[in-house]
């Protein structure tokens, strides 16, 4: 069993509306989630946010669960940061809550304050290891319904998604925005050694990452080669949904790996596959509650 502490941060004298609805999901799913709050909420059950551990491999990953309206069980996404977790899409957790789903947000092993040390293949496994907390049935009070999971991740938590995704046979909801393909063999032949070293020294500046650096992110790199390319993974996502969604002015994760990704998972009919393009940079600054409509409208229709 998967160890794990919690702390409540929402208490017994939070403020209730008293009016309470039958079907308190229903309610919160009423209107436009992203920008609309509930008209009304069980009291018995409210919306709730908790502090979690999580473990992965002896290690304890620091997290913490938006809890939707009503006893549930509610379907539930794990919401994946990039690299290196700067931007972490909270708002994005807050609208899919508001839509009636659970959202877990983890820092991987070595990220933030985690225990342990980061790397592109940790991460791929605190992917598994925060769906295995999921479906624990130690973990039942958190109202999570273990046959309703998804993976919603950006930049590189869009390649932890499809990485993970693609190990894990019953996840079916993939969702990756801006995804990064980290074994992408065109894009790593058209960087310049200026492109090279100014990766290099990012790393080297993320202090965030313990025993992380530009060595030690190159040396992977070269040592995982076709392993961490999602293209390659095509086959293995038979018979999910998935949603790729990318940025037309993206500098970080250029529009070219997007389309590469397309045109793999395009080719396995097989695949339920979804795509949303929108004129915005990297970290979608000036499409926020666009990109929150899409990914709460595209969970709703297509993973409940």
């Amino acid at each position: 069993m998967l160890m794990f502490t919690r702390i409540a941060l929402i208490g017994a004298g939070a403020v209730l509306q008293a009016a309470c609805v039958t079907g308190g999901q229903d309610a919160a799913i009423a209107g436009n989630p992203v920008i609309r709050d509930p008209a009304a909420i069980d009291p018995d059950y409210p919306p709730a946010i908790m502090e979690l551990g999580v473990d992965s491999h002896g290690k304890r990953m620091n997290g913490h669960i938006y809890i939707a309206d009503g006893p549930g069980p509610h379907p539930t996404v794990v919401m994946l940061h990039g690299f290196p977790g700067n931007e972490k899409n909270l708002d994005l957790a807050q609208a899919i809550r508001r839509a009636g789903w659970n959202a877990l947000f983890i820092h991987y092993r070595g990220a933030w304050g985690s225990e342990g040390v980061y790397s592109f293949a940790n991460g791929i496994e605190d992917v598994a290891s925060a769906l295995a907390f999921l479906r624990d049935p130690a973990n039942a009070d958190l109202r999570v319904d273990p046959d309703h999971l998804a993976l919603v991740g950006h930049s590189m938590g869009g390649f932890f998604a499809l990485q993970g995704g693609a190990r894990d046979e019953t996840l079916s909801c993939i969702v990756g925005i801006a995804a990064a393909n980290l074994g992408d063999r065109a894009d790593l032949a058209g960087a310049s050694p200026e492109q090279l070293e100014d990766f290099k020294r990012y790393s080297d500046d993320t202090v965030m990452l313990n025993g992380f650096n530009g060595d030690t992110a190159i040396a992977e790199l070269a040592a995982a080669g076709d392993s961490f390319d999602n293209t390659l993974l095509a086959p293995k996502f038979k018979g999910k949904h998935m949603l790729l969604i990318a940025g037309e002015r993206d500098e970080a994760v250029n529009i070219a790996v997007h389309d590469r990704h397309m045109a793999a998972y395009s080719a396995v009919p097989e695949i339920d596959l979804a795509e949303w393009r929108v004129d915005a940079d990297h970290s979608f600054s000036w499409s926020r509650i666009a990109l929150a409509e899409k990914v709460t409208s595209w969970l709703n229709e297509t993973c409940r």
